[in-house]
């Protein structure tokens, strides 16, 4: 695989996390030499489009409660709504990267953006939960193609104080969105309905497409000399959406029920089928030689299992903010803003810490401060307040992810060349993606009933105490990461103003 092809992904996630690969993509693309000041049209129309992504991720869940009055949900229902979105997105996102580059840029643009606003009007317009589920899935397929492409014509559009600029403001667009996606989805599902959290899309994807149509000049791509791993793509996403259905299953159907054991074996089939494509086909998705990279793998596995946490507890806090504490779509939104504040805090202040301590040590802690935050949400007692019971789970999580976050991207980087920083950024950032799905699948399933508000606490204390367990299991991963590095910790400060984004 060419390291250069997917350089383009790594930047869905915040940039500002990955400093150190950045350092080294400076000089892959041609027009980079050129000093040449050039307008910020062209950024801000892929910001445009990087906000609506960004935000779909947690906009939907404030709106679930209402979405399931309206349509009938199930709890399975209520998990794929989010994880059809971050499925699709994390698992065609390499390949989305391949394509921006062997392609023209701006087409493979316009296509990803095309497929996400007609995704965004058929969820708004969805009359059955199946039809929701597969509109998010659409959603997700073109965020996919959008984000690489779109990161890929702003690191070719600009050079020097403009590119680190629009780095920057790239950072800030992810690191905003745990906090923005649930404030905004809330203001919509308030002031009009649901519905609105996806039909705003149209008119801005709409207005999106217009300007790049006529300010973004065509940007011919490598060419097709090099195959798409289309076979590796589609067995990696069939197999973790059949992980998925199995681990849904189990909730609406029990562990022994054949429909679980069949789309666990179906699972087990596809990723191994994955794992041997990979390592026949003459341009894999991930080259075999990556797995062998500990520190990346170990860091990856960290970053899933972080990820998967924090999202399973917006989706699940976010049910119990309306349904049990009797909070409204704005008020449960508004609710979330203190997690966020404690993220990009710690966050900004773990930057600084880093060269002196080791990513590793940090994120030991984090996962130890953010398994106590868990532990003080599961240990909410039947009369709850927001003030004295959720906020101070919400701040221990906040401060131990917010290093997490940071110290991650630094360890997974530290024994990856220099030359194949975006292919292992953009791994990770996958990792992120999936974990997420994962999480939120996998805490739905031991919650059980979340239908009704007796179900919803009962379940979310015994999945808060899952995600307690799951955070501490993570050292042992952390156990495996290099020990501490100064030059790469140093290379790497400064990068935690980019990182508050576990949607």
């Amino acid at each position: 695989m060419s390291t250069k092809v997917p350089e383009p992904t790594e930047l869905h996630h915040p940039p500002a996390a990955h400093a150190h690969a950045h350092g080294h993509v400076a000089g892959a693309f041609g027009q980079e030499t050129d000093a040449s000041r050039r307008p910020w049209t062209v950024l801000a129309l892929m910001l445009a489009a990087q906000v609506m992504v960004v935000l779909d991720v947690s906009v939907v869940n404030v709106a679930l409660p209402s979405i399931a009055t309206d349509l009938q949900l199930t709890s399975g229902d209520y998990q794929w709504a989010v994880s059809a979105y971050v499925l699709l997105s994390g698992g065609f996102l390499l390949l989305g990267g391949r394509m921006a580059d062997l392609f023209d840029r701006r087409r493979m643009f316009l296509t990803g953006l095309a497929v996400f606003t007609l995704g965004s009007l058929a969820s708004g317009l969805a009359a059955s939960p199946l039809m929701l589920i597969v509109s998010r899935g659409a959603q997700g397929a073109g965020a996919a193609m959008l984000t690489p492409a779109a990161m890929s014509i702003v690191m070719t559009t600009y050079a020097g104080r403009q590119r680190a600029t629009a780095l920057g403001l790239w950072g800030t667009v992810a690191s905003m969105g745990i906090a923005a996606g649930v404030l905004f989805g809330g203001i919509l599902t308030t002031v009009f309905d649901w519905r609105a959290v996806f039909f705003i899309n149209v008119p801005i994807g709409a207005a999106v497409l217009t300007g790049v149509l006529r300010k973004v000049p065509a940007m011919a791509g490598t060419g097709g000399a090099r195959r798409l791993d289309m076979s590796g793509a589609l067995t990696l996403v069939t197999g973790l959406l059949a992980l998925v259905y199995a681990v849904e299953s189990t909730t609406s159907h029990g562990w022994t029920a054949s429909r679980t054991l069949a789309a666990a074996a179906a699972a087990a089939v596809l990723l191994a089928g994955f794992a041997v494509n990979e390592r026949k086909v003459a341009d894999p998705i991930v080259p075999p030689a990556t797995w062998r990279i500990r520190s990346l793998v170990s860091a990856s596995v960290v970053m899933a299992g972080v990820t998967g946490a924090v999202v399973g507890v917006i989706f699940l806090s976010s049910l119990y903010l309306q349904q049990v504490l009797g909070a409204s779509a704005l008020v449960a939104g508004l609710g979330f803003l203190p997690l966020a504040a404690f993220i990009t805090v710690s966050a900004a202040a773990a930057s600084k810490v880093l060269p002196h301590v080791g990513a590793k040590k940090l994120i030991a802690a984090g996962l130890v401060i953010s398994a106590a935050g868990a532990l003080v949400l599961a240990s909410i007692d039947t009369d709850p307040s927001y003030l004295t019971d959720v906020l101070p789970g919400f701040a221990l999580l906040g401060l131990g992810v917010g290093p997490m976050f940071v110290a991650v991207s630094v360890a997974a980087m530290s024994d990856v060349p220099h030359e194949q920083s975006g292919m292992a950024s953009g791994l990770m950032m996958t990792g992120h993606e999936i974990g997420a799905a994962l999480g939120v699948a996998a805490l739905t399933a031991v919650a059980g009933d979340l239908t009704t508000r007796a179900g919803i606490i009962n379940g979310t204390h015994d999945a808060y105490l899952a995600v307690a367990i799951g955070l501490v299991a993570l050292l042992l991963p952390t156990g495996l990461l290099p020990a501490h590095d100064p030059n790469a910790a140093a290379a790497s400060q400064g990068q935690g103003q980019g990182h508050g984004h576990g949607h």
